[in-house]
């Protein structure tokens, strides 16, 4: 009998938090909120917003308390908070405080959708498409990120405090903090990837960005090769000594720590959650609605972005009912996700391109009321999502290049009945966990098109085999550790590294 590993849960974080943190508020930062409101016929209501911060961090401020700042962009956020832009949340069982940061819609449009996302996120995610660098939108951006460190300091008020920022929206604000409260303990997690140095050289104002960065005691990424192409970039810009060997940075006389925090899932609650009788009729719903009795069924959920490789999985699928015409009929790829950022030119080229390619191979293959791909392109509910991930045979996580990518994992944890197969770019954090997956490169498009052949073909032993190999690493890696990982690292790594930090 195989012994499990004992693991990360709520309760092992809490007290690891309370024991780390002690008088320390905790402070996270970020650009998207945890939880939208909006106003419907006049009446209050919340979501929680698709991706990987909010599922894990959302967990971390439960356990541990303190406050989240974060820019207020759903419709009814105005009337959920007090005189102060503050609300208890989660709505349903309040644990720790979100603060809002108002935007105008000329800074969304310079610091948000231009520097943040047509210049730092095609540069880090080495995607083939050009990043834009405008000044006015970088002015913009140094701008909201004081706006935000404003916010920092008037919530901490002069306490101890460790500020913990997410992402890359907010690259400046640990430098500015820091020069305000040089006691406050800083970290910070770059949810994406980050590129050679010889990509990022490409942005204009490269040691500004640096600078703003190493204001933190911690830095983490998601994998190590993040993190020596961090060293890399910073051994190359700024005056400053890197220690390679132990993963440091001396800048300014003070230590900035570099590493890696492979992120995840809450497994447990995902593992439970579908076991539901519930998702037994969700999938008999979607089953109906979407034709499938009798289908094999692939899946892919995204958001809608030119980094994840969609277009390569629908050329993939036509070339594959190409090689293999006997499966016409029998297989249907469902893919789903929200389109996002569409002011963004790429990402009206990605939607129109997305379409060019569903008219093409669905018109090319389908029949009888058949189509190879079924298109979602909005915001499912979790319910929904559940069900598709239950439902199939295969999941197709194709990105170009990727932080981690928390969908092959919440595919995995999702799959309790132990079968399933999940095609994997090597292009992801995640494929050097999950390496009983099918890794391939979706630029292969032939190897691709084989891999969804494999996957419908492999024999039921064979699927749960590597099914619960994936299990085990992604119950035992789970968001909690993540967590418990980053608060134990920054708090034990500050203290070793700076002078007595003052406390009341």
């Amino acid at each position: 009998m195989i012994t499990k590993a004992p693991v990360w849960d709520k309760e092992a974080l809490k007290r690891l938090a309370q024991r780390e943190l002690g008088d320390f508020k905790l402070v996270i930062v970020s650009n998207r909120q945890p939880y939208i409101h909006e106003l419907i016929e006049g009446k209050l209501s919340y979501a929680v917003p698709s991706g990987g911060l909010t599922t894990a961090l959302d967990p971390l401020m439960q356990e541990c308390g303190g406050t989240w700042i974060a820019y207020g962009g759903g419709e009814g956020d105005w009337a959920a908070v007090d005189e102060k832009n503050r609300i208890m949340v989660p709505p349903d069982d309040p644990a720790y405080t979100l603060r809002l940061v108002w935007l105008t819609e000329e800074q969304e449009q310079g610091y948000y959708y231009g520097f943040s996302n047509e210049g730092l996120w095609p540069l880090c995610h080495n995607a083939y498409t050009e990043p834009v660098f405008d000044t006015k939108a970088w002015e913009t951006y140094k701008d909201v990120n004081q706006d935000f460190a404003n916010q920092v300091l008037d919530e901490i008020d002069g306490r101890p405090a460790a500020v913990f920022t997410q992402d890359y929206h907010l690259a400046l604000l640990p430098r500015l903090i820091r020069n305000a409260e040089p006691d406050i303990i800083t970290g910070q997690f770059w949810h994406i990837p980050w590129p050679s140095p010889e990509i990022f050289r490409i942005c204009p104002w490269q040691e500004e960005l640096l600078d703003g960065m190493l204001g933190n005691d911690l830095m983490g990424f998601h994998i190590g090769d993040h993190c020596n192409n961090f060293l890399d970039t910073v051994f190359r810009t700024l005056k400053s000594r890197v220690d390679h060997e132990y993963s440091r940075i001396n800048y300014k006389d003070e230590l900035t720590v570099v590493r890696p925090f492979p992120i995840s899932v809450d497994f447990e609650r995902i593992n439970q959650d579908a076991e539901g009788q519930i998702v037994d009729e969700e999938m008999d719903r979607l089953t109906d609605e979407l034709n499938l009795g009798g289908k094999l069924v692939g899946l892919g959920i995204d958001r809608i972005d030119y980094t994840k490789g969609i277009p390569h999985r629908f050329r993939a699928m036509g070339r594959f009912l190409e090689k293999f015409p006997e499966y016409i009929g029998k297989v249907v790829l469902v893919q789903a996700g929200v389109i996002s950022r569409i002011q963004v030119d790429a990402y009206q080229q990605l939607s129109a391109q997305i379409e060019e390619l569903l008219e093409e191979i669905n018109g090319k293959f389908g029949r009888d009321g058949w189509q190879p791909i079924i298109y979602m392109p909005t915001d499912l509910p979790d319910l929904t999502l559940m069900a598709l991930r239950r439902m199939a045979r295969f999941c197709v996580v194709s990105s170009l290049h990727d932080g981690m990518n928390l969908v092959a994992k919440e595919y995995v944890a999702s799959r309790f009945d132990e079968d399933g197969v999940l095609i994997l770019s090597p292009f992801t954090g995640a494929a050097l966990e999950l390496t009983d997956a099918l890794i391939v490169n979706p630029y292969a498009i032939e190897q691709f098109a084989d891999a969804i052949h494999q996957a419908v073909e492999m024999p039921r032993e064979e699927r749960r085999s590597r099914m619960i190999q994936m299990r085990e690493i992604v119950r035992e890696n789970n968001i909690y550790k993540w967590a418990a990982l980053m608060v134990e690292d920054l708090m034990q790594g500050a203290r070793r590294s700076r002078r007595p930090v003052r406390t009341r």
